[in-house]
């Protein structure tokens, strides 16, 4: 697997991380790690899905802020 971001916070239990693995399915090539061990998987293109809902502004709601 190739890490391609790792998306640090403010805790200090570890830090998510994406990574691509080419050798995998299409449907599983996509997989996103959290701090406790978890993982996702997915393709390409449900992750292109995501990234297009984080720019168009859909996901600005997720968390409270402040």
């Amino acid at each position: 697997m190739k890490s391609i971001a790792r998306f640090c916070g403010n805790c200090s239990c570890g830090c998510p991380e994406l990574f691509v693995d080419a050798s995998a399915p299409a449907e599983r090539q996509v997989v996103i790690t959290d701090d406790f061990g978890q993982k996702v998987e997915m393709s390409l293109d449900q992750l292109g899905s995501l990234v297009e809902a984080a720019k168009t502004g859909a996901l600005d709601n997720l968390a409270p802020t402040g």
